[in-house]
């Protein structure tokens, strides 16, 4: 049961992308690897063949890995709907809400199913690569914890603790993660690996040996920055972390609304990776003035976050834009906020209220969630996607638009995923383009956003062979 745990020393240390990395390079050597995670926090994520729900990034680990995504790959998922509830998805399927106070004790049923995953996971693979969550020194959490130090004491796991170097401090806060765990729990560390490191490595060096000297933990390798490794994340700390691509004609701003509750974020990837469109998330009234394409991405709490929209008057400056006949696209959440009224006994338990009124279209949020993975054209582009919402929206007039619809300039659609279609995204966009007169145009050469991600994780996984020691993981993992 070979088996390995990437921890990191904070959220958005880069764990998810090194699982990712390591997934890839060692399934180019012909080693039959599957990811795993125990416990995801997210509000990214995505529907697999089978029709279940993960984690975002689980799925790109097994896209890295080559085998097929399931709930296997990630059997709780926690999605955040206020500062003291989640939704559970066990297996793939809704599982109820865990309060705040119920987190360190409450979790027993969702251990044993994580456990019962893994089990048949590893019995299926050479190697199971887990990624942790948050930080394994979160000792107020250890009695309850199945995804960090809980998992690694349940299979033996050996943990290698990724730091993230960008932050600084960063060998302090591994020293402190090995200083802080009891005995039994720090006898499962095999060693750190360095992330995101810009420089010369030789004066990093000579902390390193400290480090080891101090722990007696190995550095299995510094990994460097990798400026085009951004695809996918499942953190929202990562959010808006976009790179800002050159344009060889022209430039379109697309404003992203920075919602409290945001999911599927990773929506805008798409968009950000396509050559001349300047992608940036805000919560200004005057960006929305400004921008030549506001999107309202996903929410996981529509009512709650379409408050906050008004309290901010993000609201007010939506209307306007829409009464001057300028681009607004709503996706799931902000497509729901688009709408002229919201029935909701669910998320928020409020029942009626005033959607924005800028599309013709009543929302009722039922129990059941919809979940599925829709196809369809528009204008001769096949557009694939995927639904993950519990509010059903239905249409009163306007053009039909993948499942949505679209009045004048304002668009809506319940389907995520739809702009990751190349023609479809580069159709539609030339089409605005056009309609706010800037002189943008497809780069036909520019690789598809398909690509980009394969790039992406061949990238990660060339950078992991020059500078990690993968034999010695291997070693520790039991192959």
């Amino acid at each position: 049961m070979a088996g390995i745990l990437v921890a990191g020393t904070s959220s958005d240390a880069g764990k998810s992308l090194i699982t990712a990395g390591l997934c890839r390079a060692w399934a180019r050597k012909g080693i039959r690897v599957a990811p795993f995670k125990a416990q995801n926090m997210s509000n990214n994520s995505m529907v697999c063949p089978d029709g279940s729900e993960i984690g975002r990034a689980q799925y790109l680990q097994a896209l890295a890995a080559g085998v097929e995504p399931s709930s296997l790959h990630n059997p709780v998922l926690l999605k955040p709907a206020t500062d003291r509830r989640a939704f559970i998805v066990l297996r793939g399927q809704p599982g109820g809400t865990l309060e705040a106070g119920e987190y360190a004790t409450g979790r027993t049923r969702l251990a044993t199913a994580a456990f019962e995953a893994y089990r048949e996971l590893a019995a299926s693979y050479d190697l199971v690569v887990a990624e942790g969550a948050g930080s394994p020194a979160e000792i107020n959490l250890r009695a309850g914890d199945y995804v960090n130090l809980g998992l690694a004491r349940e299979f033996g796991l050996p943990v290698v603790l990724v730091g993230d170097i960008d932050r600084g401090g960063v060998l302090a806060s591994i020293y402190g993660h090995w200083g802080i765990l009891d005995d039994e729990d720090r006898a499962t560390l095999a060693g750190y690996l360095i992330n995101k490191f810009r420089g010369d490595q030789s004066v990093l060096d000579p902390g390193l040996d400290e480090l080891t000297a101090r722990t007696g933990l190995p550095c299995f390798g510094v990994v460097p920055w990798l400026d085009q490794v951004w695809l996918d994340s499942e953190d929202a700390l990562a959010f808006a972390k976009w790179p800002r691509l050159p344009g060889r004609a022209g430039t379109l701003r697309v404003a992203a609304i920075r919602f409290p509750r945001i999911s599927n974020a990773t929506d805008l990837d798409a968009l950000a990776a396509e050559p001349g469109l300047d992608v940036f998330a805000t919560a200004s009234p005057p960006d929305i003035d400004s921008a030549d394409l506001v999107v309202l991405p996903g929410s996981r709490s529509t009512i709650a976050d379409l408050d906050w929209l008004r309290r901010l008057g993000l609201a007010d400056a939506l209307q306007r834009r829409a009464a001057a006949g300028r681009p607004i696209l709503g996706i799931c959440g902000g497509y729901q906020m688009l709408a002229a009224v919201i029935d909701d006994p669910v998320e928020s338990a409020r029942g009626t209220e005033p959607g924005l009124g800028l599309l013709p279209a009543s929302v009722r949020f039922s129990p059941e969630k919809q979940l599925g993975r829709p196809r369809g054209t528009w204008r001769g582009h096949e557009v694939v996607g995927y639904e993950i919402h519990h509010g059903v929206v239905e249409p009163t007039g306007g053009e039909p638009f993948l499942d949505g619809v679209r009045v004048g300039n304002t668009w809506g659609t319940i389907w995520h995923g739809a702009f990751e279609n190349d023609g479809f995204r580069r159709a539609w966009l030339s089409d605005l383009a056009a309609e706010v007169g800037s002189s943008w145009r497809p780069d036909t050469e520019a690789p598809g956003f398909a690509e980009r991600r394969t790039q992406m994780l061949d990238q990660l996984a060339d950078a992991l062979e020059a500078h990690a020691d993968l034999d010695a993981m291997l070693s520790r993992a039991g192959l």
